[in-house]
Parts: structure tokens; C-alpha cells; sequence
């Protein structure tokens, strides 16, 4: 073997799938073809990974043959979709646009598919609608995660009175311009730079791709990028005593904000999405929805990286805040966070599953949970009641009625001053695209999940941070 030096890895370059072919080629050229030279084995082997029928009944190679076979007719089925699409629940389904209602009859006709669902928030996007939820059989959608990785939403509640917000709202203005950078790309340089566990991470180092992306990981850190993400403060007003959290009902400072992971994310989506699509080959209307067996190498590289993208989102949301805190004083009553844009390992109907929620935040029995509205309409801490037909599932937030495109077109600039003058919110960036027009009505949208969350506290926006440069990063 070693006078050859054929490697599993020159097999895969001539085309060999992540099988158990590999493994039988490199025994029939450890027993037949040692005399051979290299390149004669590697032209031979590339003639039967092309034409493995061929080669049926070689004695050399009919174990690499019929293993080539079958991890063919394997892919072919898989690779193509149902003819009808399972059924599965829709909530708010009378404010849901079709575009993103085909888009889930498209991901329910997957041959990994065991059930979905569809948020009240739900609208088009790319692969999985946003607002779609996706259980499937031991494999993973890159794009049904989506491109902000682990995209996230952070509430601290401090024991500040409503009253210090108010009487002080120039200082809580400067620390939150202070404490947070936006747009896409941008990052922080030098001393501005902060520093976090999640940088020593192993999986930086267990991958080469993912390591050639820690420095641009570590420029962003504690950023917050560009679209849909902010940084605000506002009133949080708890509608009853909470025992769990230990905090009474009444109303208290808090500061909440969404982004993801970045740079580092984007990046992650990318590639794994190119690779799922080389290996996973769908019908066009399902091009978007490639996914990486959780048996693959390819996929358990997806996975480990999804996850450490994940913990930096979690990470940056730590680092604005902790500044924030530090900064404006006051004890911090407690935080949370949920996220969304992933894939979690659920036990589902009895089964284990992969849950991808696209834009939808997890609604276990008792978990907690953020959903935000717009810069103007309330936002809501909630607890989940673990509705197996949502596959324990709530909306991400308000969820959009208008394009970027469209609200940019149809909105004013006086219009969206009016609308902030009159619930008494104070914007620091922000294109029209944002506008709170450009959103659903959120109590619509918490209505009709009534089924899915308990709402325990209501959070009005105050002072609100945005990308200023028109940059798209959601």
C-alpha cells in the first residue's frame, strides 16, 4: 500500500461518494494491484466509479462495484421528492404569503421530511420560508438553518424603575451608540476589540476552513451587522410576579437586542450550502433545500460548525451587553435568550429528529423565549407550552408584509417620523426598509399563536440602534 500511496482522499477526488466503496477498493489493491503503478490504479478505479455496472462481476473489484451500486440507487432516492406533500400546521395561515406557503410544500415533499410546521410570522425566503420549521431524519439543511447562523434574540432586565429611562435618556443613548458597531462587515480594530472563551474554542481548530475564519471572528465580536438586528432599550412591564425568574410584576429598564454570527456564520452558510448542493442533488423548485447526511463526514463538519457559530452569536450578544451593564449601573435581574436559524436534535412523536426553525423560536414546556415586534410595536417574554404540532415552536417576531424592496418604494421618510413621534421612540439608524409598516401586526401574529406560548411580560421599545448604512445582514 504504502509503494502506491493511495490515500482515501485521492479516491474522492476521482469521484468516489463517502462510502464503504472506499474502504473495499483499498483492499483490492492491497491483494491484486501492488504491482501495479499508481497511475494505472487510479485510471482503472476512476473507470469503475464511472461505470460501476461494468464492473459487476470483475473478481477485482465486485465489492467496490455493487457498494457503488447501491450508494447510487441510495442518492437517486433520496434525491428525489415526494409526489405529494405531507400535510402540516399553519398558524396565522390568512396572513401568510403563498410564496412562502409553496416553499413548505416543497420542504414536506423531501425524502428526510417526518413533519414541519409554519409560524404566524412566516414569509419567502431562501430554501426554508422563514418562519418554517422542518423535522427531519438524520440530516441537516443548510439553508433551512439559514445564512444568519444561530441569529438570536437577548433580553436583560435591570432593577431600574421606568422613571431612570426617562429622566436619563441622553446617557442611555450614548452608551448604546458607544457599546455597538453595525453594518455588514464591520467590525472592531485594536484595543476596541473585545475577548471571549468562545474564541478558544476547539472546533476553530478541528476544521481548516472554520480556522481560517477565527481573526475575522474576532474583529467582530460583540458586533451586531447590518438589516433586521438592533440594539434598544426600552420598558419591560411583567404582567404577573414571576417565580422562576424571581421578579415581581411591575415595570423595569431593559435592554434586548437580535443579530447572529456574523461574518463567521454567513461564511459557514455558504460553503456548506455549495457542498450540500454538489452532493444532494434536487429537482430545481428544491435546490435550496440540499442537505448533508448526518453520516457523512461533510455533515458532521456542518454540524460542528453550525453549533460553534451558534456559541460566538451567543457570544456577541454577552459582550454588548455586559458593556451596557457595566456602563449605566444598575443590578442585572436577569437574562435571557433564545435563538433561532439552527438545527437542534429533538426527540419528536417518539423519534429522534433534526429540528431546523428558520426563523422560529423554540416553545418547549416551560422554556422561555423572546418575540419582538418593530421599532415601534411591543415585544413579548414567553414561555412555551410544548405544542407537539408546532414541533414545540412559536414566531421569531412580527415577520414581514412588504419586501426590503417594496417598502423602500412605497414608505416615506416623514411617514416613518411620524410613526416613531407618536409612540415616543427615539431611532439611531435605520433605512426605510425597517419601517415599522414594513412589519406585521404583532398582536395579530401573538393571537394566533395562542396555542404555542404563554406570554408572562410585554417589553416597549424606547431608544432604538440600527445599521445606519443601509446594509442587509438578516
Amino acid at each position: 500500500m504504502k509503494k502506491l500511496n493511495i490515500t482515501g482522499k485521492d479516491l474522492v477526488k476521482i469521484g468516489f461518494p463517502q462510502s464503504k466503496a472506499i474502504g473495499f477498493a483499498m483492499e483490492a489493491i492491497e491483494k491484486n494491484l501492488l504491482k501495479k503503478t499508481r497511475r494505472q490504479v487510479l485510471t482503472q478505479l476512476k473507470k469503475v466509479v464511472t461505470s460501476p455496472g461494468e464492473f459487476i462481476l470483475d473478481p477485482v473489484w465486485t465489492h467496490v462495484a455493487n457498494e457503488l451500486q447501491l450508494t447510487l440507487e441510495i442518492k437517486n432516492k433520496r434525491s428525489a421528492l415526494l409526489e405529494t406533500p405531507d400535510q402540516y400546521a399553519i398558524y396565522g395561515a390568512n396572513q401568510i404569503e403563498q410564496g412562502a406557503l409553496t416553499q413548505m410544500e416543497t420542504a414536506m415533499r423531501l425524502p428526510v421530511t417526518v413533519g414541519g410546521a409554519l409560524m404566524p410570522d412566516a414569509h419567502q425566503g431562501y430554501g426554508l420560508p422563514i418562519g418554517g420549521v422542518l423535522a427531519v431524519r438524520n440530516a441537516v439543511i443548510p439553508y433551512g438553518v439559514g445564512v444568519d447562523i444561530g441569529c438570536r434574540m437577548c433580553l436583560t432586565i435591570y432593577d431600574l424603575p421606568e422613571s431612570a429611562l426617562a429622566g436619563n435618556e441622553i446617557a442611555f443613548k450614548r452608551e448604546l451608540v458607544a457599546a455597538t458597531k453595525f453594518g455588514a462587515g464591520k467590525g472592531f480594530q485594536g484595543n476596541e476589540r473585545a475577548d471571549h472563551a468562545v474564541l478558544d474554542k476547539a472546533e476553530f481548530n478541528l476544521i481548516p476552513f472554520i480556522r481560517n475564519l477565527k481573526q475575522k471572528a474576532y474583529e467582530q465580536l460583540g458586533s451586531s451587522g447590518g438589516g433586521n438586528h438592533f440594539v434598544e432599550w426600552g420598558i419591560l412591564e411583567m404582567l404577573e410576579d414571576d417565580k422562576e425568574l424571581k421578579i415581581p410584576k411591575g415595570k423595569y429598564v431593559a435592554l434586548l437586542s437580535h443579530s447572529g454570527s456574523r461574518g463567521l456564520g454567513a461564511t459557514i452558510a455558504a460553503y456548506y450550502t455549495k457542498v450540500a448542493k454538489e452532493l444532494c442533488q434536487l429537482p430545481k423548485e428544491a435546490v435550496n433545500l440540499a442537505y448533508l447526511s448526518l453520516d457523512t463526514s461533510e455533515g458532521q463538519e456542518y454540524w460542528l460548525a453550525m453549533n460553534l457559530a451558534g456559541d460566538y452569536a451567543s457570544a456577541c450578544h454577552h459582550v454588548i451587553h455586559d458593556k451596557i451593564s457595566k456602563a449605566v449601573g444598575g443590578n442585572v435581574l436577569a437574562r435571557i435568550e433564545n435563538h433561532h436559524n439552527f438545527a437542534w436534535k429533538e426527540i419528536w412523536n417518539g423519534e429522534e429528529v433534526i429540528v431546523h426553525r428558520k426563523g422560529a423560536t423554540p416553545a418547549s414546556k416551560d422554556v422561555m423565549g423572546i418575540i419582538p415586534g418593530s421599532m415601534t410595536a411591543p415585544g413579548f417574554l414567553v414561555r412555551g407550552k410544548g405544542e407537539t404540532k408546532s414541533i414545540n415552536s412559536a414566531s421569531h417576531g412580527a415577520g414581514r408584509q412588504m419586501s426590503r424592496t417594496q417598502a423602500i418604494k412605497t414608505i416615506k421618510r416623514e411617514q416613518m417620523k411620524d410613526v416613531l413621534k407618536e409612540h415616543g421612540v427615539t431611532l439611531i439608524g435605520a433605512g426605510l426598509d425597517e419601517a415599522p409598516m414594513a412589519y406585521k401586526d404583532i398582536n395579530m401574529v401573538m393571537d394566533a399563536q395562542k396555542d404555542l406560548v404563554d406570554v408572562i411580560a410585554k417589553f416597549t421599545p424606547k431608544i432604538v440602534r440600527m445599521a445606519d448604512d443601509g446594509s442587509r445582514e438578516d
